[in-house]
């Protein structure tokens, strides 16, 4: 098989899983259900991702790439924004923020729960945290990011933003109001020009 075709599966696979961790939860996720949500026999699933473990890391690991990568030319804000809807996301690919936000909430259980799982994903979200301090850096430079609160406590106050959004959706409270409160939040770490 060419590399091509190697990852068009490897890519059919974390799609149609992302959807079955988000509809089954990890525990649920049967191997069965893996088949059905991904169109593929179990071999063909685990030739590519060790086991169900593996693959769902990997998808974790596939969401904070997709999350890092949108930071680094928008702000965490933009990767709120798109958490909110299914507009096309940086790559051009519609993000199902349903599908997105079981695999985050999963993610958050399992940290909780598991501290085997905890230190294999502290490296990998760390990506995260370092591209949104990169990308207040570059904007503090440009002279866009207020200059009297130090990067690493912007950095922290929009992660908790973002983790207070991931909990109101998840108790299935509106999200169709929440674009004037992630302006406020832009609006928050924006350096103001003072008028003469």
């Amino acid at each position: 098989m060419s590399q091509d075709h190697l990852d068009a599966r490897r890519r059919q696979i974390l799609d149609g899983a992302r959807s079955c961790f988000a509809r089954h939860g990890y525990e649920g996720a049967t191997v069965r259900r893996l088949e059905e949500a991904t169109g593929l026999s179990r071999g063909a699933i685990f030739h590519h991702f060790r086991d169900k473990e593996s693959l769902f890391l990997a998808l974790a690991e596939d969401d904070v790439l997709r999350m890092t990568e949108v930071v680094a030319q928008q702000g965490l804000v933009q990767v709120m924004r798109e958490l909110l809807s299914t507009r096309p996301a940086a790559d051009g690919e519609a993000l199902n923020p349903a599908d997105w936000l079981g695999t985050r909430l999963e993610v958050s259980r399992r940290l909780r729960t598991d501290p085997e799982f905890r230190a294999r994903w502290a490296e990998r979200s760390e990506q995260l945290t370092v591209a949104t301090r990169e990308r207040l850096t570059r904007q503090r430079e440009a002279g866009n990011l207020r200059d009297d609160v130090d990067v690493h406590v912007l950095t922290a106050f929009l992660e908790l933003v973002l983790e207070g959004l991931v909990s109101h959706l998840a108790m299935g409270l509106p999200a169709d109001d929440m674009d004037p409160v992630l302006d406020l939040v832009e609006e928050t770490v924006r350096r103001h020009r003072r008028s003469p």
